[in-house]
């Protein structure tokens, strides 16, 4: 669908939108309370007064949204998808330094400290935390627990006594040996780890080295370890509502006999990505059993969180948990239930939209169809382009629509050579030739509808080669570019019984928007490779291909002759002079550049 189409059925429910760019890059990530009209105000002015949103809707590709209960929910996920993606355009929220830092330095004894800035420095970073209190008490926290020191480094070289923070207990005093490097390095660790989000893990830790000291006997040792692990159960059990650990939230929903499941991927209690899968064959299934089926499919393999909440009972649950490894949760708590919530709904959503989009594709090749006049609804869609820079580095693209939707894994590029620089024709001829003559080779299927971009010589270029090689069961197009090379305005062109046909359509015909669609994709495919092929011949060196002249002796004619044109008009006795050339490479050099 295009924007105008898909925001047309877009939800107004409260939620997240994320603005794509053509390489798919989230380059805006906004939050709204009514989706639909948030996002639509983007595209119904001109934001003449406003520079960096007229950049900013020229760059929009594509959106996806993300539907949330509440306000709140949209401002704090939004908060997140702004530090996870650094969208281009969200300059207030963009820059690092206005948010707070823990940092653990990379000295013999580490420091713990606050930090705003530029993370140019090799250290360990932790957050960014939502203000300077969070840090602050973390760090109080953490110093208790872990007794890792704080102090400057000119403070730290200039102990010759242990300093208040030991007298208190909020330091080891590493500074001056009341603690051994290998212990003070051990709880340095334990803090980057419960700073990773990883507290169960920390406590595993702890509890095997306070085991282990007991063993040894070590009785101060395993005493402080002990406090430790009692400081830290208390504080996971504080604020275990806050910290969630890492889980998936997978709900499935169903429309008009389709399933679609949505998955969000939460870590350390905050989302991070998501993805919409639609099973395959499963019309006419209940959703547990849909939903049983997909689990295994979608994980096995994968590196399976601890938890996964879905939003239906299973039959088989204990069996796919076990399978899995994993805890499957079908009525989460209240402080989990919300991402069950948000994901059900951007579930329904999606489904709608694909739905929406179905519908409107099917639409589309009903109309082609009884435009081109086609005994059957068109399946499969090629189309051909070619592009080059005043007959430089001439390219052709071919991209493949099946069921009125890009097959890009299909799509294939082709060099073309041993033509006139500039003659489209000949390159014309030669891509419809090396396509279909080894479509027939290869017994592969045939496409429905070939367009051609480009007027009626192109297409009788198409035409004639189709003829030769015996393919005429396929309907060739040509789209011609209207007045101005304005979108809207294409003329169609077939050819029947040796008649030449011109269909002029209204700008918004379903079937015009449809051909439209696939002619931009070709137009884009085509000058993607292009440009790649004309970079690449203007950074290569005419030596690089000529057999035997390696980086070396390159190298060494370059150096000799000080350039490439006088090198091309040196004779093969002064090319021979180089150093590692003999006649015979000599000879190579100067009949190549000759040609």
């Amino acid at each position: 669908m295009t924007i105008k189409e898909k925001i047309k059925n877009l939800t107004s429910s409260t939620g997240v939108y994320q603005m794509l760019d053509k390489r798919d890059l989230v380059i805006y990530v906004g939050k709204a309370k009514n989706l639909k009209k948030r996002v639509s105000s983007y595209f119904a002015k001109e934001h003449h007064n406003d520079d960096k949103t007229r950049a900013l809707v020229a760059n929009i590709k594509d959106f996806k949204v993300i539907v949330t209960v509440t306000e709140t929910q949209a401002l704090l996920l939004e908060s997140e998808l702004i530090k996870l993606n650094n969208p281009r355009y969200n300059i207030l929220l963009k820059d690092a330094k206005s948010y707070p830092y823990i940092y653990i330095t990379n000295d013999k004894h580490p420091r713990i400290g606050f930090y705003r800035g530029s993370r140019s420095e090799k250290y360990q970073f932790f957050g960014p935390y939502p203000s300077a209190n969070v840090v602050r008490e973390s760090l109080d926290l953490l110093k208790k627990i872990f007794k890792v020191r704080g102090c400057t480094n000119a403070t730290y070289r200039s102990r010759s006594r242990p300093c208040l923070e030991y007298q208190i207990g909020l330091c080891s005093a590493p500074c001056v040996g009341k603690i051994s490097n290998d212990n003070y390095t051990q709880d340095v660790r334990m803090a980057s780890l419960f700073l990773s989000g990883k507290g169960k893990k920390t406590l595993d830790k702890i509890s095997e080295k306070m085991q282990l000291a007991s063993e040894i006997q070590d009785f101060e040792l395993a005493a402080r370890l002990r406090d430790q692990l009692i400081d830290l159960r208390i504080i996971q059990e504080q604020h275990s509502s806050k910290s969630m650990g890492d889980m998936d939230v997978v709900s499935i929903v169903e429309q008009d006999h389709t399933h679609g499941v949505e998955v969000l991927f939460v870590r350390s209690g905050k989302q991070i990505a998501q993805e919409f899968v639609m099973p395959k064959n499963s019309k006419g299934k209940n959703l547990e059993k849909v939903l049983e089926a997909f689990l295994p499919l979608y994980y096995l393999g994968k590196d399976t969180p601890k938890q996964i909440l879905v939003n239906h009972k299973l039959g088989d649950k204990k069996i796919i948990s076990s399978a899995l490894n994993t805890n499957i949760i079908d009525s989460p708590q209240k402080d989990k239930k919300h991402f069950l919530d948000i994901a059900t709904l951007t579930a329904k959503e999606e489904l709608n939209q694909y739905l929406v989009s179905k519908f409107t594709k099917h639409s589309q090749l009903l109309h082609l169809q009884k435009t081109l006049n086609l005994k059957k609804l068109p399946n499969i869609m090629e189309c051909f382009d070619i592009s080059h820079m005043m007959g430089e580095a001439t390219t052709a693209s071919c991209v493949v629509f099946e069921k009125g939707l890009p097959k890009v894994a299909k799509y294939r590029q082709f060099n073309i050579k041993d033509i006139t620089p500039g003659d489209d024709y000949a390159a014309m001829r030669q891509v419809i030739f090396r396509r279909y003559s080894k479509a027939l080779k290869d017994d592969s299927p045939m496409p429905d509808i070939v367009f051609i971009d480009g007027g009626l010589g192109q297409l009788n270029q198409a035409v004639m080669v189709m003829n030769s090689i015996g393919v005429d069961d396929v309907q060739l197009v040509g789209i011609a570019k209207g007045e101005g090379r304005k979108a809207g305005l294409e003329t169609l062109i077939i050819i029947e019984n040796n008649k030449v046909n011109k269909i002029n359509l209204p700008p918004h015909d379903q079937a015009l928007l449809l051909v439209n669609h696939i002619r931009d994709e070709s137009h884009r495919f085509a000058i993607k490779n292009h440009r790649k092929k004309r970079g690449k011949k203007r950074t290569t060196s005419p030596l690089e291909n000529i057999n035997g002249i390696g980086k070396m002796r390159r190298e060494a004619l370059l150096n000799y002759f000080g350039g490439l044109q006088e090198i091309q008009k040196a004779s093969i006795a002064e090319i021979q002079k180089v150093s590692g050339i003999n006649l015979m490479l000599a000879t190579k050099i100067a009949a190549s550049f000759k040609k």
